[in-house]
């Protein structure tokens, strides 16, 4: 019993503090051995690919590369990605705000059911999803007839990859904001209505300060899920090159047309993205960690 016995003496504190540190730590073996495994993992499935990908678009120089990405065929893909990500991420951000508010701020019957359909997209392979919009818009489908007679075209055109893309990317936004504005509960926002504030003053001044990070978050998620998605796009795009393939999509038109070096001349920028977007999650992570 007296080796359990404390001291208020600081040495004796200190001394005590590393003992216990010691007792709860693992043998320095099983660490060595859990950090090698974990950064061989890292290094053989996330970084040796990328640096593969880097390698072969530069490997017949910088000419070839930029030939590769300046061609019309990638420069549409491109074009293409970046109009469905400008019109879809600002409709996901705001219906995600709504979503998380409305899930967090009211109560209402069916709630809890409200935020596991929201889930949906994370456990429907994307390519069910794509065929959904197809069996729903497509000229056979059940409103396909209709819109026909309608002249409107809902699916194979930038309109149907929207539609998919909204889809596969509406949880990410809501999904970050719904346990944040969770946690920080609804107390600020009420005093705020007490003192004569509407709603929108209110969601301005005190909730969005709150939620900036999070929401940041959430829209990078987003973005870079629309930029990567492949699965639905597939499905609703029809594969017209040069007008309804997105980069994903040109990737795949490339290999199959054994272009190797276009394939991972635009496999290269979509990398880009990524590492982007990681990096930018780490600032976040460290922002939102970091004391005001």
């Amino acid at each position: 019993m007296a080796e359990l016995s404390v001291s208020t003496k600081p040495g004796n504190l200190l001394q005590t503090r590393r003992r216990v540190a010691r007792t709860l730590t693992e043998p320095l073996w099983i660490r060595t051995l859990l950090t090698v495994i974990v950064i061989a993992f890292i290094a053989l499935f996330l970084i040796l690919p990328l640096i593969f990908i880097f390698a072969q678009a530069f490997q017949n120089g910088v000419g070839v590369y930029w030939a590769a990405v300046s061609s019309s065929d990638a420069l549409s893909s491109i074009t293409l990605t970046l109009t469905v990500l400008v019109i879809v991420v600002p409709i996901n951000t705001v219906f995600g705000i709504l979503l998380a508010w409305t899930t967090t701020k009211y109560r209402f019957r069916g709630k809890s059911l409200v935020v596991t359909l929201a889930d949906l997209p994370f456990s429907i392979s994307p390519v069910i999803g794509g065929l959904i919009f197809v069996l729903m818009f497509g000229d056979h489908g059940i409103l396909g007839p209709w819109l026909l007679a309608h002249h409107i075209q809902l699916v194979f055109n930038t309109i149907g990859i929207c539609i998919a893309t909204l889809f596969v990317t509406y949880p990410f936004v809501a999904r970050e904001l719904i346990p944040l504005m969770e946690n920080q509960g609804r107390l600020e926002e009420e005093a705020s209505l007490v003192l004569g504030a509407g709603t929108l003053r209110t969601f301005f001044k005190v909730t969005l300060p709150n939620i900036k990070w999070g929401l940041l978050y959430g829209v990078i998620l987003c973005s870079a899920r629309a930029i990567g998605d492949f699965g639905a796009v597939s499905v609703v795009s029809g594969h017209i090159v040069g007008q309804t393939n997105t980069m994903p999509l040109q990737v795949q038109a490339f290999y199959d047309g054994y272009q190797m070096t276009a394939a991972f001349a635009l496999s290269s920028l979509m990398s880009v993205v990524a590492i982007v977007s990681l990096a930018l999650k780490s600032y976040i992570d460290w922002k939102s960690t970091r004391p005001e």
